[in-house]
């Protein structure tokens, strides 16, 4: 690993390095003084780089899981004081790292006005209308782990993935569970929840915008981040939105296309190669690789697939997805891609299906509003070789309402989908609800120029007057995706367009806007 960040790095001077992590180690234990530590930067060290710590601690220094929360950022940057530049660096609007240090200072707007309600009686409705802007933070971390964490992790910087995930976590629970305390009415509890909180996601933004990301920017190319817009867009950002840019809408045509296409051409035409359209033995069948991607696609169920290296080389982009994913993670180490503390359990069932001692793990979430199912296949060949694991994933929550039996055709969404007694609506009711819902149906579209929107509308009567709609948001905004999500549904029971808008950062007016152009 060492070589290996070494290589994207300028070049890295291996004593100097050595005399920082030795006086760094003094200063944090207590056995020389601030003074004393500056002094032997000032003699022996020199101006260093973010990097520098970066490859100090990646390289030269044994780490657990919890440093990232141990170390005080404040007490190392004092010791660097004038011997590391910490300014914030000068990027596009539109550069992913721009979005991070914007959420960032939101959160730090928000934290401030926590720090302001606590010194005065509690009022309820003032905090959860703080807590429900803070609540959408956690995004954040979501693109950390799925997007910039896999990146570093190329480059052979994998510190944030085993440390930092753990700090991003821990600030995640702690969010949730403070805004648990505050709907059930636990003031003292909340209240006393809040001092960690603003201490935690303080220390933590400063360790990313000191270390984090001036080396990600060191190590990262241009190419690589104009790649991750697409993937930061699909998981979404905490307060804002952001369009696709002019670029990823046009993309340049790479160079000597019309040579690829051609021996593309030629080495499908001697059966090296397959095109989109050429059909593909399958077990049971013939299949293009357009009609591969498009099953993919529509599974009613989320799969990915980890090789027997334990890579991650497969996952099916549905509309539904349960979980964010992005295509970073392809060709990851499996147990870089989920939390430190459930990565032994990633462990455990790799290793029983590679001896051979297991073949399926089954595990289930059971909430009020929502049941996930998730299980894990081992994958064998002819042969009986461990050749990976099979990961899938459904929501089963609308299954397990299903009650009686229902023989005959009564399309999804159909209001009587079936009659009280558990059997099916009968075909002539079908019809007739038919035909009644296209007389709704023109009339809505008669009366669409018309409409009538305001703040306190619901989605989901909308949704339910006009079926397109949901599918035309999310199609032009990608963060509206989330609606299919098990959680997304259960937020749809209650939201409206003042709450759609503050969670994707259009603002009302704008949103009721686009409301109308979909119609």
């Amino acid at each position: 690993m060492a070589n290996k960040m070494k290589d994207f790095l300028p070049k890295i001077e291996m004593e100097k390095m050595q005399i920082l992590l030795e006086t760094e180690e003094k200063y944090e234990t207590g056995q020389i003084t601030l003074e004393e530590a500056r002094e032997v930067m000032r003699t022996k060290v020199g101006s260093i780089r973010p990097y520098h710590i970066a490859y100090m601690e990646q390289n030269l220094k044994a780490g657990d899981d919890d440093e990232c929360i141990r170390v005080d950022m404040r007490k190392v940057m004092q010791m660097l004081d004038g011997f590391m530049d910490n300014s914030r660096p000068e990027l596009p609007a539109d550069h992913p790292l721009t979005h991070y240090y914007k959420e960032n200072d939101e959160m730090r707007r928000l934290l401030l006005a926590v720090e302001d309600l606590v010194q005065y009686p509690m009022i309820k409705n003032q905090w959860l209308e703080l807590y429900d802007q803070i609540r959408r933070y956690p995004v954040h971390y979501q693109r950390k782990q799925n997007q910039l964490y896999p990146l570093l992790e190329q480059k052979g910087f994998d510190r944030p993935t085993t440390t930092m995930w753990n700090f991003d976590d821990l600030i995640r629970d702690e969010i949730k569970e403070a805004a648990q305390l505050l709907e059930e009415g636990d003031e003292e509890r909340f209240i006393a929840a809040q001092a960690p909180l603003v201490a935690h996601a303080r220390d933590l933004m400063e360790k990313e915008e000191t270390i984090l990301y001036p080396t990600s920017l060191a190590l990262i190319t241009p190419e690589e981040f104009e790649e991750m817009k697409s993937g930061d867009r699909e998981i979404g950002f905490a307060f804002f939105s952001v369009a696709p840019s002019s670029a990823s809408r046009s993309p340049r045509p790479e160079p000597h296309s019309e040579f690829a296409a051609d021996l593309q051409a030629l080495l499908c035409k001697y059966g090296y190669s397959a095109g989109t359209q050429q059909e593909l033995d399958v077990t049971t069948g013939k299949l293009t690789l357009e009609q591969i991607n498009l099953i993919y696609k529509h599974l009613p169920v989320d799969i990915s697939f980890v090789d027997e290296n334990e890579l991650v080389k497969f996952y099916s982009d549905t509309d539904h997805r349960v979980f964010p994913r992005s295509k970073n993670v392809i060709g990851r180490q499996v147990v870089n891609c989920h939390p430190r503390k459930s990565v032994h359990i990633v462990k455990e069932i790799v290793e029983k299906f590679r001896s051979g001692e297991q073949d399926k793990a089954e595990f289930w979430i059971n909430k009020p509003e929502v049941f996930l199912y998730i299980v894990y296949i081992a994958v064998r060949d002819a042969e009986g070789r461990f050749r990976g694991v099979l990961e899938m994933m459904q929501d089963c929550t609308h299954i397990r309402k299903l009650t009686g039996s229902q023989t005959l055709l009564t399309w999804v969404g159909t209001e009587d989908a079936q009659d009280g007694s558990g059997g099916s609506a009968r075909p002539e009711d079908a019809a007739e609800t038919a035909a009644s819902q296209d007389g709704e149906k023109d009339g809505a579209e008669k009366t669409s120029d018309a409409l009538e929107l305001s703040p306190d509308t619901r989605l989901k009567d909308l949704f339910a007057a006009y079926p397109h709609l949901k599918k035309e948001l999310a199609a032009r905004y990608p963060s509206f995706k989330m609606m299919n999500t098990p959680l997304g549904k259960i937020m749809l029971k209650k939201a409206t367009i003042r709450t759609a808008s503050e969670r994707s950062g259009l603002g009302e007016e704008q949103l009721m806007k686009l409301i109308r152009e979909c119609l």
